[in-house]
This record gives structure tokens, C-alpha cells and sequence, in this order.
């Protein structure tokens, strides 16, 4: 499944939510060689409770507006809400 994920990098404190629908991951790494790129898919990776190589940024890798693949999870409502629960 693709999702399309909102990254605000840089942030004081980590967390996952939703905005009109967008998953909105917070984190603490900057922008910089893909520290932020890696800790989103390590965020990802624990709240969904999935291994990190379940998860693949497939688009815009150099933005805050990224395409992610999740694989190991085939049912969108079950990601919708394990997200929920962070």
C-alpha cells in the first residue's frame, strides 16, 4: 500500500498524527545526507510494528511531502489505526 506521508523534520518533539487525512510524522533529525529520510521509516517501522525494510520512501525523497510503501500490512485500516495509537 502507498501512502502519502508529511514529514515536518527538525521538530522539538516526535509524533505521528493526521492532518485532512495526511499522516504527519514529527521528528527530531534535520534534512541532512537522510538522517530525516531514515527516521521516518524507523518511526514507521515501531508504530506499526513492522520490520523497516516493510517500509519504502517511493516519491519525493527531498521533500517534506513524501510517497511511502508499507508492504507488510494489507489493510489500510489497520495502519490507520495502529498510527492512531502512538
Amino acid at each position: 500500500m502507498i501512502f502519502d506521508v508529511k514529514v515536518k523534520p527538525n521538530s522539538k518533539k516526535e509524533s505521528i498524527g493526521f492532518e485532512d487525512g495526511i499522516i504527519v510524522v514529527k521528528i527530531r533529525e534535520r534534512p541532512i545526507e537522510g538522517k530525516a529520510n531514515k527516521a521516518l521509516i524507523e518511526k514507521l517501522a515501531k508504530a506499526l510494528r513492522v520490520a523497516k525494510s516493510c517500509i519504502q520512501i517511493v516519491g519525493g525523497e527531498k521533500s517534506k511531502n513524501k510517497r511511502v510503501s508499507i508492504d507488510c500490512i494489507d489493510d489500510e485500516r489497520k495502519i490507520h489505526e495502529l498510527l492512531e495509537e502512538v
